[in-house]
């Protein structure tokens, strides 16, 4: 039996029917099974601009398979736009109530199967946590990349640039005129942005989880392909209703381990760490995401390479084959027998797939002649992270995989950019941007742009950033976030003074604070926890409940 059926069916269901209709839905309309296609569409952010189109071609492939779709909003909050400000506080927040909100529709509607779009870099997450909490069929399609903009500073340009700019025209580098004239030509169009930052790599991971049919997270925004793709979805989402594949049938432990080696196979955003704990959360696995990227990460090659790590962009990855040419090359160290929205495994997609373009070689090597012979995200530990941090070391240059600095420290991230604006770091410093973590931020906000202005000035090949906040997937240089326990919950990160030495070393996978163990455990016990940023709305709940970065800032609430 259909959910739907329970409330579609039978003669004392007219109240129901009677509320559809009333939309204008047919009685034949109401005997089949009922798809709900949660649409993330808004004209706040350019990811998502185009879903309006892109949920009419899935439409029309529900109507083509037999089913009626019915489609509802879900909100989605652009990372670009809640950059350096309060806003960027509710942009990790926001996953969690993309997630309540679409598992609160699907349970009130009794939809038989979702359709969820969205582009961008926390609606991604916040939409596969909900099809893992549902465990119903569901297919994740995005609306695809946006195309590079201008050549400036020897890559194509995107938003970035224009904070590395302003880092420039700070520094006298640029000249005005030239600073100005990217705001036109930085971003051609709609699409999610450009390089791999955590949009594009989750777009990416939910391919190589299996909940995206190959090629759906990568075709660019603008294509034909990606109509294409979303007609063919409409109709494969029928097939799942058929054959009752739901999400958990498909996010199990064996295609998320195959999602974090797609992840460090491409150097994949920070983020992705955080997302993939909170998704195997929800979908209740026993699987220990950050021990995996941390065992994985040492053995799996980057064979895969995008801006921030080089000049190529995501379109230039597609253009190369993309996730079916990535996971078709790593097919050796996968689990290919893991199930996927295709209703065919792994295994069978790779055999069967047709690429539309011959391969470049620009973007994916192979096994054999990587890009490097570890993966290009590490779990770091050490007397400064004692339950972790993240770093990226396939996104910057490898005379900076051990760094050791003075410590110049900062409790807010507006506090930090002012600094580095104003010409106060300098070659050598390690930047700590604390109070910024799920609890103490609150919401974990990203080092975006204190990263791009150190680069604008010079300074990304001679000074570290370390923080309890996140980092923008384009972010590089020798960055370490995500630093548990974070500041606000007194972790050593507190009390790091300026001038006392720090060591990042990636080969050891270390981050530790050069003071004696007496002295830290001294200043740890003078320390106090602040009273918190925000007291009252949503903002004042999420302070209280989320958990920490190391366990992908879910919601607990045991810590009311």
């Amino acid at each position: 039996m259909e959910r739907s059926e329970k409330i579609l069916q039978g003669l004392g269901n007219q109240y129901y029917r009677a509320t559809l209709k009333s939309m204008g839905f047919t009685t034949e309309d109401l005997k089949r099974p009922v798809i709900g296609i949660a649409n993330a569409w808004s004209e706040c952010v350019p990811g998502h601009y185009n879903l309006r189109q892109v949920a009419q071609r899935v439409k029309d492939g529900i109507y083509r398979a037999g089913g009626t779709p019915i489609e509802f909003g879900v909100i989605g909050g652009c990372d670009g736009m809640g950059q350096g400000h309060d806003g960027m506080h509710y942009i990790l927040p926001s996953r969690e109530l993309i997630a309540n909100s679409i598992e609160s529709m699907a349970q009130i509607n009794l939809f038989d199967g979702l359709v969820l779009l969205g582009s961008c870099d926390k609606i991604v997450p916040g939409m596969l946590m909900a099809a893992a909490r549902l465990d119903i069929p569901c297919i994740f399609l995005p609306g695809g990349p946006m195309e590079g903009g201008v050549e400036f500073d020897g890559r194509q340009s995107d938003q970035t640039s224009s904070t590395e700019a302003y880092g420039m025209l700070s520094a006298g580098k640029i000249t005005e005129a030239e600073y100005v004239a990217l705001e036109d030509t930085a971003c051609p169009g709609c699409g999610s942005c450009s390089y791999l930052g955590t949009a594009n790599t989750m777009c990416a991971l939910a391919e190589a989880l299996g909940m995206t049919l190959p090629d759906g997270g990568l075709a660019p925004a603008t294509s034909a392909v990606r109509m294409m793709m979303a007609e063919e979805t409409g109709v494969k989402i029928m097939e799942l209703v058929e054959k009752n594949i739901t999400a958990r049938k498909i996010i199990t432990n064996g295609s998320v381990r195959n999602a974090i080696k797609a992840c460090l196979a491409m150097s994949g955003s920070t983020n992705a760490v955080m997302h993939l704990t909170a998704i195997a959360h929800e979908a209740e696995l026993d699987i220990k995401v950050l021990d995996e990227f941390d065992s994985l990460s040492r053995t799996t090659p980057q064979i895969a390479k995008m801006n921030p790590a080089c000049k190529y962009n995501v379109i230039d990855f597609y253009y190369d084959g993309g996730v079916p040419r990535l996971m078709e090359r790593m097919q050796t160290i996968l689990e290919t027998g893991e199930m996927t929205v295709t209703a065919h495994t792994v295994a069978e997609n790779i055999a069967s797939h047709k690429y539309r373009y011959p391969a470049t070689g620009l973007v994916v090597r192979t096994m054999e002649d990587p890009f490097g012979f570890s993966g290009g995200v590490a779990v770091l530990r050490g007397n400064l992270a004692p339950d972790t941090g993240i770093t990226k070391p396939g996104a910057f240059d490898k005379s900076l995989h051990h760094f050791e600095g003075e410590a110049i420290c900062f409790d807010s991230e507006e506090a930090a950019e002012e600094a580095i604006l104003a010409g106060k770091v300098h070659d050598g410093h390690v930047v700590v941007i604390r109070y910024e973590g799920p609890k103490g931020g609150p919401g974990m906000r990203e080092m975006y742009k204190a990263m791009k202005y150190l680069y604008g000035r010079g300074l990304s090949k001679t000074t570290a950033l370390i923080t309890d906040g996140r980092f923008s997937g384009t972010n590089n240089g020798c960055f370490v976030g995500h630093i548990s326990p974070e500041a606000a919950e007194g972790g050593p990160i507190a009390i790091v003074h300026d001038g006392d030495r720090i060591v990042i070393d990636i080969e050891s996978r270390r981050l530790d604070l050069m003071v004696p163990q007496e002295e830290i455990e001294a200043r740890l016990k003078a320390w106090k926890r602040p009273e918190p940023k925000f007291k009252k709305g949503w903002l004042g709940l999420y302070c209280k409940i989320a958990a920490s970065g190391s366990e992908g800032a879910v919601l607990k609430f045991e810590n009311l």
